[in-house]
């Protein structure tokens, strides 16, 4: 059943026209990719005829990945074939036994989310499911506030009271109860014939009684999970960018070739942007791509050089485990004890490598069990991996490792990244108005009218700024620093941004203009200018053009300020302050 509401919920969004992306290790499971839950096959590397469906396992272990498989056509009918599977064992998501309850985690587009969550109910029924709440309790230092608001309350002055005296009525506090709110994707689902108070009383979310859903009161982790099924159906922004990028370029996301040469590249180098010169110095070209601009992301793909999709899925595990590449595996591979091939990168790899080695399955299993959760491999089975040959800077590594991550999730990420990759080499204007539209946190568009060299001005105070120690840095200048990272790159690469246009500029989507090689930005990149403002904007101008600034504030829902930043970029150049004429406009003075 559970994979069943799963195919449902991901088909309708398919339907619907959205992609959905999986989380975990849910691409473990070749049931649910044959449910289509997962496009992550798990199976090992093979060729398969879209045609006749033949079928050709490849036992070759420099294969860890059949999207690195070389092309082939199929020797009985001719057909291009189709290389596949990623070679993770479904023990990763079911348990050795099989015995795991299913835990089945999906992305939706952002824009999307609320509809998914809507579907399920509708599909379901709304007495059957409800958001997983959560609980909010009081932290240490917010408890330690209240001790010492408490003793000044009773006229006591709290820094002449025994701190011993104020920490132990704050202990009292920790952990307790402060406030409920409801988990961002989580949806419990009840089974037919039962009530949900047998499980949990119910709630508004808020105390909103407006609200469309009721929240479980009680925590879903702390007293649900082993009772009811959950569904984890999170909004993301990878999804919604891919999609944005296909409507724009008609490009089907799910026929991009994986293995194409120009996009791995990027992972090590700059030569597919032809930006083998650049002011940031960069030496590969992953910025702007899903998980892969990260500053640990990128540290690993410049020492560890991964040349295949394998060895991309690889990196995606290293940089998203605890403490499983700094001072571990970054020694071993930069030492050439270890590569991408047969590195610790994902929990599914320890598994894998055991029973290669002729360490009994059971064994393997438990011993992956216990390094991914950071618990070190049990001393009981030392004795085992030593006996089957397990090199001692294998066992070293396992043992600094506190968490791992599934490799479905890394392929999943992988996946993403060479997608979005793909768009950066071949439709470069789109990936840009797609990532300032999705992904930017923040915009100077003034800066970004100026060009490149006030661009690259702008880009080095912000590096003084932050690189600062003595001030603690703020959010927005590391998002306006990374916003003009992506903005250099793309000058250098021969784009730039026109400004916003009344008339042809979107609410909150940047829009491409390829005839002059232009970005047009959307009216939401003004500070304090929101996505309901913006949208009356796009409202109103299908009813005529505005006569005026004046006119523009009474049929929009601009406010003063709103207009006075448009007007100081030269938005309403030639739109004049008031629709009433003048005497002097007809020649009537004297």
């Amino acid at each position: 059943m559970t994979y069943y509401i799963a195919n449902r919920l991901v088909s309708k969004a398919n339907e619907d026209g959205h992609i959905v992306g999986s989380r975990g290790s849910v691409g473990s499971s070749f049931a649910a990719h044959m449910f289509g839950i997962t496009e992550v096959n798990p199976l090992p590397p093979h060729y398969r005829c879209p045609k006749c469906k033949h079928l050709e396992f490849i036992d070759d272990p420099q294969y860890l990945s059949g999207y690195d498989l070389p092309d082939k056509v199929c020797p009985e009918c001719g057909e291009k074939m189709v290389g596949d599977g990623q070679n993770i064992p479904f023990e990763t998501f079911l348990g050795f036994n099989a015995d795991k309850t299913p835990d089945i985690d999906l992305n939706f587009p952002s824009d999307y989310q609320a509809r998914a969550h809507n579907y399920i109910r509708d599909l379901l029924g709304e007495d059957f499911v409800f958001r997983a709440g959560t609980i909010e309790t009081v932290a240490e230092k917010t408890a330690f506030g209240y001790a010492r608001g408490f003793i000044e309350r009773s006229g006591i002055n709290p820094d002449t009271y025994p701190k011993a005296k104020i920490a132990y009525l704050a202990s009292g506090c920790i952990d307790v109860k402060r406030t409920t709110g409801q988990h961002p994707g989580g949806i419990v689902v009840l089974p037919k014939g039962r009530s949900i108070y047998e499980f949990t009383p119910i709630q508004y979310p808020a105390d909103d009684k407006e609200s469309n859903w009721l929240t479980t009161h009680l925590d879903y982790h702390a007293a649900l999970d082993a009772q009811l099924l959950k569904l984890d159906l999170l909004g993301h922004v990878d999804p919604l960018a891919l999609r944005l990028m296909s409507l724009m370029t008609g490009v089907d996301v799910k026929k991009i070739p994986l293995n194409d040469s120009k996009v791995l590249s990027l992972f090590t180098s700059t030569k597919a942007l032809e930006l083998s010169e650049n002011y940031l110095k960069n030496k590969i070209g992953s910025s702007g791509l899903p998980e892969y601009g990260t500053e640990t992301c990128r540290d690993i793909l410049l020492k560890a050089k991964p040349k295949t999709f394998a060895e991309v899925v690889a990196v995606a595990g290293l940089a998203h485990g605890t403490n499983v590449w700094a001072h571990n595996q970054e020694d071993l591979i930069r030492g050439g004890t270890m590569n991408l091939h047969n590195c610790v990168a994902a929990r599914d790899d320890i598994m894998k490598y055991l029973i290669a080695h002729g360490v009994d399955s059971s064994v393997a299993f438990e011993t992956m069990e216990k390094v991914r959760k950071g618990k070190k491999i049990p001393e009981k089975n030392l004795p085992i991996l030593r006996k089957h040959g397990i090199p001692e800077y294998y066992i070293e590594a396992c043992n600094k490792i506190k968490y791992l991550y599934p490799k479905a999730h890394a392929v999943a990420y992988a996946t993403m990244a060479v997608r979005v990759g793909y768009f950066k080499v071949y439709y470069p204007l789109e990936f840009y108005a797609v990532w300032f539209s999705a992904r930017c946190d923040a915009y100077d568009i003034r800066t970004m009218l100026a060009g490149y060299e006030k661009a690259k001005e702008r880009y080095e105070e912000l590096s003084r700024l932050l690189n600062d120690r003595t001030q603690k840095p703020v959010k927005k200048d590391e998002d306006l620093h990374a916003m003009l990272e992506v903005c250099i790159e793309m000058f250098e690469r021969g784009y730039k941004f026109g400004n916003i246009d009344l008339y042809k500029s979107d609410a909150t989507k940047f829009i491409c203009d390829k005839e002059n090689g232009l970005l047009i930005p959307p009216f939401t990149v003004i500070d304090g200018l929101g996505e309901a403002a913006a949208s009356s904007v796009v409202e109103a101008r299908k009813e005529g053009e505005f006569t005026s600034k004046e006119d523009l504030l009474r049929r929009t829902k601009l406010n003063g300020t709103n207009v006075e930043d448009l007007d100081s970029i030269g938005v309403l150049k030639g739109l004049g302050e008031s629709d009433q004429m003048s005497l002097f406009e007809f020649g009537l003075e004297g």
